[in-house]
């Protein structure tokens, strides 16, 4: 299974890359949001956890195009914010996205959220 981890914070993108792999997840990282819509065209991931403060385009403008387009428009999107404030949810389910996951990263819960929108690790060793 193939994730489009879309984060600026390179801490934040390197612990939850590694962190996914070592679960079999195949990770595709973009360092903004203009970098997220394009990769999520051209890399088909399964599933995209995208940060909503981001440089370029912001994580809600980008929910917005990625849904937009035909070819993306079914790939599940988690948001990932800091930015844990009331109607921040509602916004990013608002924006296109199909679940809200607030910073710092519980990830636990986040595989759990992966798993819940359809998303398998492959097997150890497949």
């Amino acid at each position: 299974m193939r994730i489009l981890l879309v984060e600026d914070h390179e801490e934040i993108w390197d612990f939850l890359s590694r962190r996914l792999r070592r679960r079999g997840f195949e990770v595709v990282l973009a360092a903004d949001g203009q970098e997220g819509v394009d990769k999520a065209g051209s890399e088909a991931p399964d599933i995209i956890l995208l940060d909503m403060n981001l440089p370029i385009i912001d994580g809600w403008t980008a929910a917005s195009m990625i849904k937009a387009e035909a070819k993306t428009a079914h790939i599940p999107i988690i948001a990932l914010t800091a930015h844990a404030m009331s109607g921040d949810r509602e916004k990013a389910i608002a924006a296109g996205c199909n679940d809200y996951h607030p910073k710092p990263v519980d990830f636990s819960r986040l595989l759990a959220q992966i798993e819940a929108l359809g998303g398998k690790a492959a097997p150890a060793g497949a």
